[in-house]
């Protein structure tokens, strides 16, 4: 919660005619994107249009259900008096349901809850309360603090204030609906990492199987041999770097288990691409599924997150092999040199399926978030931003990602980066 001293109208804002008013502030709100400096242009904006002494905002938390204080101007000494609302408190529900402006005047009005609401205002300093609505749901409310005798008598003073709540709720909702989608993302984009962990799982039993055999002939060859110190040296150098070779595929899985902030590092585009096959080939095994690869010689080298393209390559890859089912099929992975306009440099990835094929209708939306054509359950349900993710990682490397597909014949993803600069 921010506290701000009020910033008092300006002659030039005083001087604005009421539609003047209204129509900076709409323009305003169509051009702020940070909560906290919205809630606090909304909260300045009312008390001037009410030359309101102080003021509080009150925003809704969806997942909690109630309206905490986000902004307050002049109302350092109080704020201990301003708890979050439940949204079942009577403040709430009259704000909610009646849809117009409540004042201490107007409790009076209210016999059954005139007491609580008269001292929650009270407690406010405040003697108007605004609530900020969209789509007949309250999204936030501003309790102001002036005068009884200025409380606002005329039509157009309450129609002014009325437009200008209306246009401070779309902002928040705006910014409300935008948070929503952000933590939805995050949820599922920890859903579908985890979700690849299971199946890469047998990738991973499978890379681990031939250091843990040498491991543990070393231990039960060495009660034997330990007066043998070539075998002892030989045997223990192969050792050692067969538990640095499990420690570096554990390190690498919980990494992409974890969300890591972007690490850009110079990576060789095949060896990642090798990486991601190794995972899924006991997948692709237990499906009949064929992998082919056909890596470029001399494949320029790429600026890249390692993760979150391999993220990128698994999550294609996975779905290519989901596709195909139980029946079998043919995985052709590619890698290419492509020149573009303007002489430059980018490197491509290739990943085709012989599955059914995606039809046009929903191959136009097959980046859209939350769009799945997944729909039944195990290990074939999908969140609908798997792929969404994806083209957001490969955009955020500057990069492109395209998709073709024959019904009946099969599906191509094509993934471009931009190569480095040869020195």
């Amino acid at each position: 919660m921010t506290d701000r001293p009020l910033r008092h109208a300006t002659a030039s804002s005083t001087a604005l005619t009421p539609l003047q008013r209204l129509t900076r502030f709409t323009q305003d709100m169509g051009t702020l994107t940070d909560r906290a400096v919205i809630a606090e242009r909304i909260l300045v904006e009312l008390c001037d249009a009410t030359t309101s002494h102080q003021g509080a905002l009150y925003l809704l938390d969806r997942e909690h259900d109630r309206y905490d204080l986000v902004m307050t101007v002049d109302l350092q000494n109080t704020t201990a008096a301003l708890p979050s609302f439940a949204s079942t408190h009577a403040l709430i529900q009259s704000l909610a349901h009646k849809h117009h402006f409540l004042s201490v005047a107007d409790v009076a009005d209210i016999p059954p809850i005139t007491p609580e609401l008269a001292d929650t205002l009270r407690a406010a300093q405040s003697t108007l309360a605004v609530p900020l609505l969209n789509k007949a749901r309250l999204i936030a409310f501003v309790l102001l603090g002036f005068p009884a005798d200025r409380l606002l008598d005329h039509a157009d003073g309450r129609d002014l204030l009325t437009a200008l709540a209306q246009s401070g709720a779309n902002a928040l909702d705006s910014i409300l609906a935008h948070d929503d989608l952000h933590q939805s993302q995050t949820l599922m984009r920890r859903t579908d990492r985890l979700r690849s962990l299971e199946i890469i799982a047998g990738g991973f039993a499978h890379e681990i199987r031939n250091p843990l055999t040498s491991i543990k002939t070393f231990i039960q060859l060495a009660p034997e041999r330990k007066d043998d110190t070539e075998f002892i040296h030989d045997f223990s150098r192969i050792v050692l770097d067969d538990v640095h070779r499990i420690e570096r595929l554990i390190q690498e899985i919980l990494d992409y288990a974890r969300y890591m902030e972007p690490k850009l590092t110079d990576e060789d585009l095949n060896e990642i691409v090798t990486s991601c096959l190794y995972f899924i080939e006991v997948k692709a095994d237990s499906k009949r599924i064929k992998i082919e690869k056909e890596l470029a010689s001399e494949l320029p080298r790429v600026m890249l997150d390692r993760q979150q393209i391999k993220q990128v390559l698994l999550n294609l890859l996975l779905n290519a092999i989901d596709a195909m089912g139980d029946g079998g099929g043919r995985l052709l992975v590619r890698t290419h040199r492509i020149t573009k306009p303007g002489a430059t440099v980018w490197t491509q990835i290739e990943i085709e399926d012989s599955g059914p094929g995606i039809s046009k209708a929903n191959l136009e939306h097959i980046f859209d978030p939350f769009f799945t054509t997944k729909h039944t359950s195990g290990e074939h349900a999908g969140t609908g931003l798997g792929l969404t993710i994806v083209h957001q990682i490969i955009q955020e490397h500057h990069g492109e990602i395209q998709v073709e597909s024959t019904e009946g014949v099969g599906t191509t993803f094509s993934v471009n980066l931009p190569a480095l600069p040869i020195d």
